[in-house]
């Protein structure tokens, strides 16, 4: 564990923050400008899917300046974007809003390589629990997002108007963290017969393979059911009458859940396996949905989003470890950002889902709903234990 995987961390944790505290607010800022109430989510939409939209162009920065400078770039963004929304906020623009969200998902898209990041700068033994440990550095965000929502959202004339003006304080203070970070050199490819550098596999081949399907799908859904519960959090509390400080309680909770494993998910993976410790984590989404739908006391909120967090943290790091099997070092750019497009694409859906489920069905229809993708993870993960467990052929 050295100084430039810390300062990562601090990196990940001032991401989260931005992460946490559009979540917080964006619905109900969204409730209070969009046109009809299941547009609501809308702007949590946006985020997300200008992170999907991103993705190319984010590993195509990275693959021509290096980590470092397509970093500080997406950070450079986020300031700029968190102006846009304050602005968006100040003169009641409601579409405004929702483009500079999908503007910063450019930013979003860049912060979702940082757990790659981190495997690379440690030691080959240590992948797993650097991965984990910059995860860790999510707590940050955990602390400070909802406190920085709930502090600054009467700081201006217009509610959460001083929240987005803080975001871009945040970014520049990221982009000081950043500086100091000292990423390896790439590595040089590897020459072909014909002498010119190789490319590595079609993408299309790297896709195909079972390893990369489990990661790639588990690390989706896993964010999906947890966007799809999360972004519905706040407006379902609202429903129920509870004050928007109990809303932001729970947030903060939920998030330690989702960050304070990362220091030792890393160990419990070399101890136990990537698939074991990913399936517990399936098995708390499912607790998690079960103490849902029992009720919506503030203590039921509270419990199944901490448990939420703690489930997705479980699977989430080890379909990032996962996924380090599936591609070599010449094809790390392409295997990223589609992983992350899997990733991007499924928090868009749910984002827009858990807005429309929510404000129409409501917050048991919505919890049963999570129940499909929860089925899903389980089913891919026995289905590549069942490979590994094979005798080859």
């Amino acid at each position: 564990m050295n100084k430039n995987l810390w300062l990562l961390a601090a990196a990940q944790g001032l991401f989260l923050t931005n992460n946490v505290t559009f979540i917080a607010i964006n619905g109900l800022v969204g409730l209070s400008l969009a046109p009809v109430g299941w547009m609501a989510t809308l702007p949590v939409m946006g985020y997300v899917v200008g992170g999907a939209l991103s993705t190319g162009l984010v590993a195509r920065s990275q693959s021509t300046w290096g980590r470092k400078v397509s970093f500080q770039l997406g950070l450079l963004v986020a300031c700029l974007s968190a102006l846009l929304a304050a602005w968006a906020v100040a003169q009641q623009q409601f579409w405004t809003l929702v483009a500079a969200t999908v503007i910063a998902g450019y930013y979003s898209a860049n912060g979702q390589l940082y757990r790659f990041a981190a495997a690379e700068l440690a030691a080959p033994a240590f992948k797993e629990k650097a991965v984990s440990l910059v995860l860790a550095g999510g707590l940050i965000g955990a602390v400070l997002g909802p406190n920085l929502a709930s502090r600054t959202r009467a700081l201006a004339d217009a509610p959460f108007m001083g929240a987005y003006l803080a975001l871009a304080a945040v970014a520049v203070l990221a982009m000081g963290v950043m500086a100091m970070v000292t990423f390896p050199a790439s590595e040089a490819k590897a020459k072909g017969p014909d002498g010119q550098a190789e490319q590595g596999r079609p993408l299309g081949e790297i896709m195909r393979q079972p390893v990369f399907i489990v990661a790639a799908g588990a690390g989706a859904l896993s964010y999906g059911v947890m966007n799809l519960l999360m972004a519905a959090t706040p407006l379902a509390m609202q429903t129920c009458g509870f004050p928007f400080d109990d809303a932001a309680w729970v947030l903060e909770w939920h998030v330690i859940g989702m960050f304070a494993p990362g220091f030792f998910t890393g160990h419990l993976i070399k101890r136990f396996g990537t698939l074991q410790v990913m399936m517990v984590g399936v098995l708390l989404n499912a607790l998690c949905i079960g103490i849902a739908l029992s009720g919506q006391d503030f203590h039921q909120f509270l419990g199944a989003l901490f448990l939420l967090g703690v489930g997705w943290n479980f699977v989430f790091t080890g379909s990032t470890t996962l996924a380090l099997q599936s591609y070599r070092p010449q094809e790390k750019d392409r295997a990223q950002a589609a992983i992350n497009f899997c990733v991007f694409a499924t928090m868009a859906f749910t984002s827009f889902a858990s807005g429309a489920l929510v404000t129409t069905q409501g917050w048991t229809w919505l919890n049963l709903g999570s129940l499909v993708p929860v089925a899903l993870m389980a089913a891919g993960l026995v289905w590549l234990m069942a490979k590994n467990a094979a005798p080859a052929s």
